[in-house]
């Protein structure tokens, strides 16, 4: 099979690395950057550079949401008919709303994707060929997309090292995600913004590490998945604000039982997710 990778930065030059390392797959790639097109392929990331998009049998694109959708609906008539063409992208709605009936017209199946992994570092040197073992890989395919093309699209990520595929809709996919991933990113950029930060050299261990990873992010590309998730994501952070009320009535009324109750309520659904977690 022939694959094309557009976008080769973390995810997109780790998809290239993982299919040359762990498949008989030939992989061909593209990205505006030339310089990062000589690195994949020098570094025998690539075996070759995509010229018009019409070989692949499986495209994957790589860019950020606008980035993704700009550039399927503008080669739409490049694509190879029959074959498969799978986003990457954080947010699943709009990318399926407006690539699916466009790639669908021309014969072309799209199957809206998300790769759960990542790291805190962005671009093509920082991508490696074992980022998504141990990983979920999220499909979102319509109801006109045949089980082969499904089947095609589990078996890759299987072949890469995904642990699991889990087969969702757009808005679902979306809804959870605001939750997961969003949230996340928005909590700790914002708990890094404390004055004491300035201190903190000498008295942060484990928790303060864990909690301000995600805050060293691509601001292009989250303001991007932010603002197409507006909805969900104002979900979450209303929940949210409302549970860090609480704690902060707790303390200011001195109430010791009421914030007993609401740290023990924390740690039992952490322990319920982690019990779910092993059973899977």
């Amino acid at each position: 099979m022939v694959v094309t990778v557009i976008g080769l930065g973390l995810i997109g030059g780790s998809f290239c690395k993982a299919i040359k390392e762990k498949t008989s797959h030939k992989c061909l790639g593209f990205d505006i950057n030339e310089n990062v097109l000589q690195s994949a392929i020098s570094t025998g990331a690539i075996d070759g550079i995509a010229k018009d998009f019409s070989e692949a049998d499986l495209t994957i694109v790589c860019l950020y949401p606008e980035a993704a959708l700009s550039f399927m609906l503008e080669n739409a008539e490049k694509f190879k008919k029959g074959s498969l063409v799978m986003d990457a992208c954080g947010i699943k709605s709009e990318i399926v709303k407006k690539a699916h009936p466009v790639l669908s017209q021309r014969g072309i199946f799209f199957i809206g994707a998300h790769p759960m992994a990542g790291r805190e570092f962005s671009g093509f040197e920082y991508s490696t060929g074992n980022l998504f073992e141990n990983a979920s890989f999220i499909i979102t395919p319509t109801k006109d997309i045949p089980e082969e093309k499904i089947k095609l699209a589990k078996d890759f990520a299987n072949a890469l090292g995904f642990k699991r595929t889990v087969v969702s809709t757009p808005e679902e996919h979306d809804a959870i995600i605001a939750y997961t991933s969003q949230l996340a990113h928005v909590v700790s950029n914002a708990y890094i913004k404390s004055p004491t930060l300035s201190k903190e050299m000498g008295f942060s261990a484990g928790s303060f590490k864990d909690l301000t990873r995600v805050a060293k992010l691509n601001e292009d590309m989250w303001t991007s998945l932010f603002m197409l998730n507006r909805e969900p994501l104002l979900f979450e952070l209303d929940v949210i604000i409302e549970n860090l009320k609480k704690y902060k009535d707790a303390l200011e009324k001195e109430d010791s039982i009421r914030l007993k109750e609401l740290l023990r309520e924390g740690r039992i659904l952490k322990e319920l997710s982690l019990e779910r977690e092993k059973k899977d």
